[in-house]
This record gives structure tokens, C-alpha cells and sequence, in this order.
């Protein structure tokens, strides 16, 4: 028997210690990294303008005839009257983009946002382009913001009579800190309410009973109480939100969630989570290739025949059967034990879809299978 040396034993027990207080913590998160405050949201934002300034890769008259109606309208709002000309009118250096943002919650007058312009004609590239003055409505019609300036375009058009090159996406750019906020947006949180909402980003009834807890623990029996697997409700008896959505940010955690796998059959990816588990199954997988050939071959009469020359067809089919291996998987404790014995079959990506699909239904595997 090998007896362990005294000098290592304390240091072995301390890295011991470390891996089982690691091993408790895996899955603690903070509050503010797993639940949402009711009455604390964004606002989406939209608005309809135009890019100019373009070289000769803005918007075509026949294809975006909107586009000349709106910088028809705009230069009369300018006192410039082109109606009579409108006809004549090529709008290629100009583009009729959609402007979007993003209003965060407590936003006031005078902040500044970034905003993503798309083209939404035949635009060959917004690069270079200056976005005119454009209101940014929010989802009731009211405009909370207004956006302008030179965009960022990180890809490039060039063609020729004989041929182009695009890199990157053209028709769509950001300029940052290009909208300025006009309007505060309503939000439902008062400084001064009776209690707090906290609304859980994936609904679990473990995770909401951890939550319970740990807020208890930290503020005080009865401060909180979980409704549903979403809803925890606390209890604000100061009187003070600010304070009280503080404090309950940075507790710990202990999430819990459902095992997954996520197949993409279009990428060939897959991914599973590491509380997927399967029961003792065997499975035997081998590919099989079938491959057909065209020979055609020419029959020609004799040399004073009076037939007709005839091409005959020879179709070659040749079916390999690869030698399956059957592969005993065990009820596995870890991910990485279950995709070491998938990976003993020999499979590939594609191929270990429709084995996992297989372990499904047989009832061995005990996860949701999800396709994308």
C-alpha cells in the first residue's frame, strides 16, 4: 500500500475542496443575469427616410418609384417645387432606407442612440451616404426620437460591365449615436410602490423556488413569494425601489433547467446541454452508398449492312453496405461520457442526428430533442 506523503496531503485537500465548492456554485447566477423587473423594459423603434450622398448606388425610378415620391415631398416641405419635372427624376444617389432603434427603459430627453439603417429599395450600397433628418416612432405612432448623420456601411459594391465583387453586406449600416432622444418613454415602476415583480427569462418552478429562498435568506422571511415559474413577487416595505432592486441583483442563485438537445439539420450542429442523461441502449450504424454509372456504347452495323448505328445504354449500380458496429452505450453520468460513446460509433454530424433521433424513440434518452 503506497502511503500518500504528509507534505502533499494539506495541498491535495485544498485543491479537493476547491473543485467540490466550484462543483455547488456551477450553476449560481445573479439575479440580474436571470430575471427581467417588471416595468423595466425597452421600447422598439421604426422610422421611414432617405440616404443621400450616394455614388451612383442609390435607388432606381422604375424599380422604387417611392423613393422619388418622397424626395418630391421633401423638397417641397423645402420650397423647392419639382412636380413638373418629376418624370425626369433619377434618384441614384439616393436610397429610401427603414431607420431602427432601441429606446431604453428610463431614457430621457437629450440622450443619444445608435441606430441601423436598411435599405428597403434596389439599392446597390448605402456606403458613403448621409441619413436625412428622420422621427423614430415607437409601437403607438408617437415619435420619441428623431435620427441623422453619416453611416457606417462595413462592406462594399463594385461592378463592371463584366462583373462585380461584393464583400460584407452594403445595403445596411449603423451610425452611432445617430438619434437623439425627443421624448421620454411611460414606464410602469414607481420609486415609491408596495412591492417589486421579478419575471424569470426562462420560466422554471425549481429556479422560482431557489429564487424564493435566496431572497428570503438574504432580506428576511416572507420578503418574497413565487407565484408562478416566472412571477416571484418581493415585498418593498421601505418604500424605496431604488434600493431594493439593488440589493436583490447581486444575490446568488442556484438555476435548474430542462435537458435539451438542439439539432440543426441545415448546419449539421448539435448541442446538449450537460444534464442530458440516456439509459444502457446499443446501437449498430453503418452507412450505405449507392452508385450509378451511365456508359452508353455505340452499335454499328457490319461495313455493307444496311442497318443504322444505335447507342445503347449500360447502366452500372453498385450498393456498399459499410460494416456497422455495434456499440453498447451505458447509462451515462456526464456530457462528456455520452459524447465519447456517440463518437465510438463513427458517425458523422448528420449521421448522429438521426442516432439520437433513434435513442429518442426507443425511450433511452431522456432530454427534449429539439430541431431547428
Amino acid at each position: 500500500m503506497a502511503i500518500l506523503n504528509s507534505t502533499r496531503l494539506p495541498i491535495l485537500l485544498t485543491m479537493l475542496a476547491a473543485m467540490l465548492l466550484a462543483s455547488t456554485q456551477v450553476n449560481a447566477q445573479r439575479v440580474k443575469d436571470i430575471a427581467d423587473i417588471e416595468g423595466v423594459r425597452g421600447n422598439a423603434l421604426i422610422g421611414y427616410g432617405l440616404v443621400v450622398g450616394l455614388n451612383g448606388t442609390g435607388d432606381s425610378g422604375t424599380s422604387s418609384p417611392f423613393t422619388i415620391n418622397s424626395i418630391t415631398a421633401l423638397l417641397e416641405r423645402l420650397g423647392v417645387n419639382v412636380r413638373a419635372d418629376i418624370s425626369k427624376m433619377k434618384p441614384k444617389n439616393i436610397a429610401a432606407v427603414m431607420v431602427t432603434s432601441e429606446l431604453p427603459a428610463f431614457s430621457r430627453p437629450g440622450q443619444q442612440l445608435d441606430v441601423t439603417v436598411s435599405s428597403i429599395g434596389d439599392a446597390k450600397s448605402l456606403r458613403g451616404g448621409t441619413l436625412l433628418v428622420t422621427p423614430l416612432l415607437g409601437g403607438d405612432g408617437n415619435p420619441y426620437a428623431v435620427a441623422q448623420g453619416g453611416l457606417s456601411v462595413g462592406g462594399f459594391s463594385a461592378e463592371g460591365k463584366g462583373g462585380g465583387q461584393t464583400k460584407n453586406h452594403p445595403t445596411a449600416g449603423t451610425i452611432p449615436n445617430g438619434a437623439r432622444v425627443e421624448k421620454a418613454a411611460p414606464y410602469g415602476l414607481s420609486p415609491d410602490q408596495d412591492r417589486i415583480t421579478l419575471s424569470l427569462r426562462r420560466p422554471d418552478f425549481t429556479t422560482a423556488k431557489s429564487l424564493q429562498d435566496a431572497i428570503n435568506r438574504q432580506l428576511g422571511e416572507g420578503m418574497a413569494r413565487a407565484i408562478n415559474p416566472s412571477t416571484v413577487q418581493v415585498w418593498n416595505p421601505n418604500s424605496n425601489t431604488v434600493e431594493l432592486i439593488a440589493s436583490l441583483e447581486q444575490i446568488d442563485v442556484s438555476i435548474d433547467h430542462a435537458a435539451v438537445v438542439i439539432v440543426d439539420e441545415r448546419t449539421g450542429t448539435i448541442v446538449m446541454g450537460q444534464d442530458v442523461r440516456i439509459d444502457t441502449v446499443a446501437v449498430a450504424h453503418g452507412n450505405i452508398t449507392v452508385s450509378v454509372a451511365e456508359n452508353p456504347e455505340a452499335s454499328q452495323p457490319h461495313a455493307f449492312g444496311a442497318g443504322q448505328t444505335q447507342v445503347l445504354d449500360r447502366t452500372q449500380v453498385n450498393v456498399d453496405e459499410e460494416q456497422a458496429r455495434l456499440v453498447v452505450l451505458p447509462k451515462q453520468v456526464s456530457l462528456s461520457e455520452l459524447v465519447g460513446a456517440l463518437n465510438a460509433v463513427g458517425a458523422t454530424p448528420s449521421d448522429l442526428m438521426a442516432v439520437l433521433q433513434a435513442i429518442k424513440a426507443a425511450g433511452a434518452l431522456h432530454a427534449e430533442l429539439r430541431t431547428m
